[in-house]
Formats: structure tokens, C-alpha cells, sequence
């Protein structure tokens, strides 16, 4: 009895092993519309208040049929969204664009944008984060606007003060 037991025990986990195992040959494409985004979320790290922030979501349908965004909501007025109106085939990439205005806006931000579409997955999320900063503070450089505009230090007043390439003048901290 033990001898049947431990037979059909040790048969059952091969058949579960040897199925985990088994090479996949085909890849999975959905059956319909698919959205798939490059990113989910943006963290634009930070802006002064009053500024603006603009950033691309790129996707591709990676389905079997026409992709069509028929709307797209957001969490705030702040935020505005624009998209590629035309079908998109499969295989092919669209985009959306969000353009923040942070003004009456302060501390930590997470602006959502609810992409309403005929893809199988029903509705999909991407979202802008980042920080808003009090008009006389610094908000932190991000990599485009630190090649744009290059920092000299320089000192005044006892101070080290950065200035950029088109002399407006940032505070940075002494050591």
C-alpha cells in the first residue's frame, strides 16, 4: 500500500514538474486591443510654483486589432491631456501628452490620468509625480534643463552662489 502511495505521489509532482518545464513556442498577443505604456509613471521631481511641467507617455498596441482612445480623465483641472486621436494598429505606437500647471499647487503631487480605451484590459492609469516648491525656493534641476543652462559658482556676499548661463542667479548650500 505504502509502495502505491509513494508511486502515484512521486508520478503526480513529475507531470506538474515536467509541464512547468515545457518550453512556451508561441507568445502571447491578446485577442483585441492591447495598450501597453513605455512608462506608467513620470516623477518630474520638482518645480516652483507657477511652473509647468510636459511630458510625452509613449504606448504601443500590442493586440490583434485597432486601438482607439475615446477619452481620457484626469484627477485635476491642473492637468491637461492630449492623445493620438486616429486608431492605432497592432504593432504600432501612439502617445499622450500631460501638461501640468502647478500653480495653487504646493508639496508632494500625483497627478492621475485615466486612459479610457476599447483595449481588452478595460481602463489604464499613467501619472505625473513630483514635488511643488514655494515660489522663493530652488526646485531641484532636472537632467534637460542642467544641459540647457550650464552653472558657474561663483561667490557673493560670503556666500556660493550658482548662476546659470543666462544669469539668473540660484542659491546653493555652503560646506
Amino acid at each position: 500500500m505504502k509502495k502505491t502511495l509513494l508511486l502515484a505521489l512521486s508520478l503526480t509532482a513529475a507531470a506538474y514538474t515536467a509541464q512547468a518545464q515545457a518550453p512556451a513556442t508561441k507568445a502571447a498577443t491578446t485577442a483585441g486591443p492591447a495598450i501597453t505604456f513605455e512608462e506608467v509613471k513620470y516623477d518630474f521631481g520638482s518645480v516652483v510654483q507657477g511652473g509647468t511641467v510636459d511630458h510625452t507617455f509613449k504606448f504601443k498596441n500590442t493586440g490583434t486589432a485597432p486601438l482607439v482612445i475615446s477619452n481620457i480623465g484626469v484627477s485635476c483641472g491642473c492637468t491637461t491631456p492630449e492623445w493620438t486621436k486616429d486608431p492605432v494598429a497592432p504593432g504600432k505606437t501612439g502617445t499622450i501628452s500631460a501638461h501640468f500647471n502647478s500653480t495653487g499647487k504646493m508639496g508632494m503631487q500625483n497627478k492621475v490620468l485615466t486612459i479610457e480605451s476599447n483595449a481588452t484590459g478595460g481602463s489604464t492609469t499613467v501619472s505625473l509625480v513630483g514635488e511643488v516648491k514655494e515660489a522663493g525656493a530652488t526646485a531641484a534641476a532636472t537632467p534637460a534643463a542642467a544641459e540647457a543652462a550650464p552653472a558657474a559658482m561663483t561667490k557673493a556676499d560670503g556666500k556660493k552662489v550658482k548662476e546659470k548661463a543666462d544669469g539668473a542667479k540660484i542659491k546653493a548650500k555652503t560646506k
